[in-house]
């Protein structure tokens, strides 16, 4: 059984806000607010998979202290330029 495109928007903003260190709450926070409702199946999946990583590794990916996995690269610079600008 597959969940409800709604349930899972919910679940993705719920765990986009409830993260190990409060500055990634903010910076995935606002990042989900703005563009999750927008974003097709396959992009949900993949920002499903990154919020499993550990935190410390997003915040340095995000902030250009260190590259990001390759298959998070694209959604990776797209939160960087959310949170900039």
């Amino acid at each position: 059984m597959t969940e409800p495109r709604d349930t899972r928007l919910k679940r993705l903003k719920m765990r986009s806000m409830r993260r190990g260190i409060k500055e990634m709450d903010l910076i995935l926070e606002r990042f989900a607010e703005d563009n999750l409702a927008e974003m097709d199946a396959a992009s949900l999946d993949l920002y499903d998979d990154l919020l499993q990583e550990n935190d410390q590794d997003l915040y340095q990916w995000v902030t250009g202290q260190q590259p990001a996995p390759q298959r998070f690269q694209g959604m990776i610079d797209t939160i960087a330029r959310a949170i900039s600008g």
